[in-house]
This record gives C-alpha cells, sequence and structure tokens, in this order.
C-alpha cells in the first residue's frame, strides 16, 4: 500500500511491509527488513550516471516517466523482475525483487521513496547487494531533446559483495543500467548507446557496518534454494 507523504516523499517506516505483489514473487529478504543508505554500506561510496538522449522522439520527460513506472521491468535486461503493487511505483511502495544470479533465485527489494511526474527513487532493502538510494529521472536539455537517466548513490552492503563488485560486479552494473537505458530508448523509436559516468565519493571502507554480511540476501537465496527438496519433501 502506497504511504506517500508530503510532496512526493515517502513517510518513514521501521519495517518494510509488502502488500499487492503477484504470488509468484518471492518474498524472502523484504518483508520486515529495513531500508538501508548508503550511510548504513560497507564499500566505498560512488555516485554513477547513466543517460541517453531520445533524439528525434516526440515524448515529454513527463510522458517518458509516466511509460517507465507504468512497465518498468520490461526495460530490465532478462533473468529480472520488480514486482510491484497494483498501483504502481508510488511513494511508500514496496517492491520485491527477484533475479537470476549464478542458478541463484535472489530475492530482494526496494521501497519507493520519493515520485513526481519526472522522476521516482528506490531506496534498498537490508541485504541488497547495495545501500543506497537509486534515482530515475528525465529532463530536457539545452535544443529541447528528452533524456532520461539512472544515477545511483550506493555502497556494496558487506564485504562478501565488495570481493565481488570489484572482480566483475562493477562491470557488471554498469551493463545493467545502460542496457534498461537502451531498451527505454528503444521503445520510443530510438536507437542509441547509453553514456556513464562514475565518481568515488568516499573511498573509505565501513567496517563498523560488516555485521550487514547477516543479511545477505544471496546467502539466504542461495540456502532456501538448496533447502527447497526437503521442503517439497515435507509438503512445505
Amino acid at each position: 500500500m502506497s504511504d506517500a507523504g508530503e510532496h512526493g516523499w515517502a513517510h518513514p517506516v521501521e519495517r518494510l511491509e509488502v502488500d499487492g505483489v503477484p504470488p509468484e514473487a518471492l518474498n524472502l529478504n523484504v518483508s520486515g527488513r529495513r531500508v538501508s543508505g548508503a550511510l548504513q554500506g560497507f564499500g566505498p561510496a560512488y555516485k554513477k550516471t547513466y543517460r541517453v538522449r531520445l533524439s528525434g522522439a516526440q515524448v515529454t520527460p513527463t510522458q517518458l516517466v509516466a511509460t517507465w513506472k507504468a512497465n518498468y521491468s520490461a526495460f530490465w535486461p532478462d533473468k529480472a523482475t520488480l514486482y510491484t503493487p497494483l498501483a504502481g511505483l508510488e511513494p511508500g511502495d514496496v517492491a520485491i525483487i527477484n533475479a537470476s544470479e549464478s542458478g541463484v533465485r535472489l530475492s530482494t527489494g526496494v521501497m519507493v521513496i520519493y515520485a513526481d511526474e519526472e522522476s521516482f527513487a528506490f531506496a534498498t532493502a537490508e541485504g541488497h547487494v547495495f545501500s543506497g538510494w537509486i534515482t530515475f529521472s528525465a529532463h530536457s536539455d539545452d535544443d529541447g531533446t528528452t533524456v532520461a537517466q539512472i544515477q545511483p548513490y550506493i555502497r556494496t552492503s558487506d564485504p562478501l559483495y565488495e570481493i565481488g563488485f570489484r572482480l566483475f560486479g562493477s562491470r557488471k552494473e554498469d551493463h545493467f543500467w545502460g542496457s534498461t537505458l537502451e531498451r527505454l530508448a528503444r521503445h520510443f523509436g530510438v536507437e542509441t548507446t547509453a553514456e556513464h559516468e562514475s565518481e568515488c565519493i568516499d573511498r573509505r571502507l565501513q567496517w563498523s557496518q560488516i555485521g550487514n554480511i547477516r543479511q545477505n540476501a544471496m546467502i539466504r537465496s542461495a540456502v532456501h534454494g538448496m533447502a527447497r527438496p526437503f521442503r517439497r519433501q515435507h509438503g512445505c
């Protein structure tokens, strides 16, 4: 259920509650979790920016964001789905993410912390790969061309995620969001390549947050998957 505050911001919540998502969504690491901002993460803090210019497309920023919100998962690369409440991506909504990662059905989630006509933003749940905010927006540049943009402000959540991020995760993240924007542009008839910028805001590791590993959604999802035959055997 949406819980919108003033001026597009969601009301603060102590724990996440999932409501109105399809029964096929695996809600394993979402209900009962807290949101986790960059201050609660482990790894260095990054601000990344991905954008595409929809040259020639007759679409306003408001129209683009409305389409993006209504069809959000359709623009993600394959093997990842965001299960949203029936009302859509409104402030206070909690959405479940299911993705295939190395043979594991990963379950995690996000909360919509802000939404207006030209932008919306997610905060990640505890245990997600990243702790932080991700903002999705559209604007017009100087010549009137609509530009779609994704801007994460994130840290990896725990040491295991940080190792994976340094080995391959950063490139994978860049490909994921770049491909998302290219699919969005293609929906409006534009073939283009996403631009990408990355800035390290804080290089420190926050060792005080090492305990986040207890909530690691990848580990918990893997254990849940391995226990599936036993649950079936006992009718669970």
